[in-house]
């Protein structure tokens, strides 16, 4: 009788722990649920919060691109990207989706940062190569007057992000485009046919603010 008592309370224990056993395991991931239903709620409004206010950033630069431009006459374009590999023939011109060129297979040479005289520009396929790390360039077409290129450079030399002349070069373009002047960057271009002063200038700093450093491989 002994035997059969002490075999059912046996059983009775064994029973409890493991009902505490299963209740504790319960409650370890119903915690862990919380938890990461916390964690992920918290990512989610801190995604939401950088996104609305990059967005918002993103969409004055936007707007204030597209008054400017409209204001001086420009028009501001986007484009597909049309490729991106290292080739090591000459390309002209004709072989770019659009005039001045915003992407497309380029020389694995990049033309450095600057400003460079007229006849002395780099080569559409390296400056294209520039494009791709995030430069802006601006362009001027063959004959524009010394005081219209004076007024370029002085743009050139402004602070952007914090950097005189930053990532940007300045040239006489060479691709016969339809523009007077144009600002160019990785996908986009900005192109005014006419030059008409602080309004043109204006225009092409709105594009640069925008576009700096907005392109596949990102180099210092």
């Amino acid at each position: 009788m002994s035997s059969r008592q002490e075999e059912k309370e046996q059983r009775k224990r064994e029973r409890i722990e493991r009902e505490q056993a299963e209740q504790a395991a319960a409650k370890r991931k119903r915690l862990v649920q919380i938890i990461g239903g916390v964690v992920v709620g918290a990512a989610i409004v801190i995604g939401v919060v950088l996104a609305l206010a990059g967005g918002k950033d993103s969409e004055a630069d936007t707007t204030d691109l597209k008054t400017a431009a409209a204001a001086a006459g420009c028009v501001s374009r986007s484009f597909p990207n049309e490729g991106q590999n290292h080739v090591t023939k000459t390309l002209k011109a004709s072989d770019f989706k659009t005039n001045p060129p915003t992407s497309g297979d380029h020389n694995v040479t990049p033309a450095p940062d600057g400003v460079y005289a007229p006849g002395n520009e780099p080569e559409i396929q390296n400056w294209v190569h520039t494009l791709e790390h995030g430069r802006i360039l601006f362009q001027y077409k063959k004959g524009t007057p010394a005081p219209q290129v004076a007024q370029l450079q002085s743009l050139f030399n402004e602070e952007s992000l914090g950097k005189p002349a930053y990532h940007s070069v300045l040239m006489q373009n060479n691709s016969d485009m339809p523009f007077q002047v144009a600002a160019v960057a990785w996908r986009h271009y900005l192109g005014c046919s006419e030059f008409k002063g602080e309004q043109t200038i204006a225009a092409m700093r709105a594009f640069r603010e925008l576009y700096v450093d907005k392109a596949p491989e990102q180099i210092p």
